[in-house]
């Protein structure tokens, strides 16, 4: 299983939220770049970052500080926020990402997500976030009623790389992550499936990890608080279920 290092990108600085709420936001450095090369240093093999601006905006916001990151470390990164036509998808793909995450137009424009998977296969990833079942869009401001297995199972065949699937209700709050909703979505889906949203732990990584059908899990706050060793974790995660 992968650990993917979060860096949520807010006014250009690395901040974690509690819940998804932007007024409940942590700031965690004012070089992103620099953050994101000591998370390199430790030995992350991805990193997985955020336009929180752009989430809200529609559009990216956060530029520099994705740019300054790619330009600085030589490991693949995933970036979600703001995507949501294929102009960003090709900008962002020729600019070194390695992989797009889209979420709100898996929604509102499904045929968005399959058009992009088709042009660049293996870079185009679905983020589906959740509050109690149901997907929420738009920075997680707006909910739907659209169910996570649904949304998901309705790209089985689009040719996306990951579904990286957020508990909103866990998110940025420590208090562990949804396991089991994460590993009924894996076990629904053929696609990958990422868990994001209350990582906070080196036993959340193991339970997640033991499920044998998770592939990834995301994490920031216990990265940044210290609750997660990352050398540690990912000498962890490297032993067989």
């Amino acid at each position: 299983m992968i650990l993917y290092p979060a860096i949520d990108l807010k006014d250009g600085q690395a901040v974690r939220l509690v819940h998804g709420d932007m007024q409940q936001s942590t700031v965690f450095s004012d070089d992103p770049a620099a953050q994101a090369q000591s998370f390199v240093d430790a030995g992350c093999e991805w990193l997985h970052l955020v336009d929180l601006n752009g989430a809200f905006a529609g559009a990216p916001v956060n530029a520099g500080p994705v740019e300054a990151i790619l330009e600085t470390c030589d490991v693949p990164a995933q970036l979600g926020g703001g995507i949501r036509d294929m102009q960003t998808i090709e900008r962002w793909l020729r600019k070194g990402l390695a992989r797009v995450i889209l979420g709100t137009v898996a929604v509102e424009d499904p045929d968005l997500v399959r058009t992009a998977a088709r042009a660049f296969p293996g870079q185009v990833a679905v983020g589906i976030d959740a509050r109690n079942g149901f997907v929420a869009t738009k920075g997680w401001a707006e909910e739907t009623t659209v169910r996570v297995t649904d949304l998901a199972q309705s790209f089985e065949d689009a040719g996306v790389a990951a579904i990286i699937y957020t508990d909103i209700l866990r998110d940025g709050a420590m208090g562990g992550p949804n396991v089991a909703a994460t590993e009924a979505l894996a076990r629904a889906v053929s696609l990958p499936v990422i868990a994001s949203g209350g990582v906070s732990s080196l036993a959340d990584l193991i339970a997640l990890r033991d499920t044998g059908v998770i592939s990834g899990a995301i994490s920031g706050r216990a990265l940044y608080d210290g609750a997660i060793n990352l050398p540690e974790a990912l000498r962890a995660l490297k032993e067989p279920a």
